[in-house]
């Protein structure tokens, strides 16, 4: 499915260039936005797990990435070669109603009369395809 993808405006895909940027100057910003605390005793914090705030404080930083990606590929206007057509036809809807009394299965007909009518009923359903 992927082969049959082109875009239209694939000179927009240059603005990916932004999302390295981006991490570099994060990574290099480092921690010095993050508040620190210092304190001269620091042994009763060493053993102690991050907390989840502390593990997913990138986390607004990865989902800026994400969005700025998605956004340069809406901008590139990815296009499909597959071929669609919308055929928009009205029809009208039609009740068959059928006799399945005993007196329907009198053979004057081959097989007989049931069998006889469900034929032509399903002959004029075919020939009415939008109905």
């Amino acid at each position: 499915m992927l082969q049959h993808i082109h875009f239209a405006d694939p000179e927009y895909f240059y603005l990916l260039l932004i999302i390295p940027a981006s991490v570099v100057w994060y990574w290099l910003r480092g921690n010095r936005s993050f508040a620190e605390m210092f304190m001269p005793v620091s042994d009763a914090f060493v053993s102690r797990t991050p907390s989840l705030k502390l593990r997913l404080r990138s986390l607004p930083f990865v989902m800026r990435m994400l969005a700025i990606a998605f956004i340069v590929l809406a901008l590139a206007r990815p296009q499909s070669n597959i071929s669609r057509q919308d055929i928009s036809v009205e029809g009208i809807d039609i009740v068959i109603a059928m006799d399945i009394s005993g007196s329907m299965l009198a053979e004057d007909f081959k097989p007989n009369r049931l069998e006889a009518s469900k034929d032509v009923s399903m002959e004029f359903i075919n020939r009415r395809p939008n109905d």
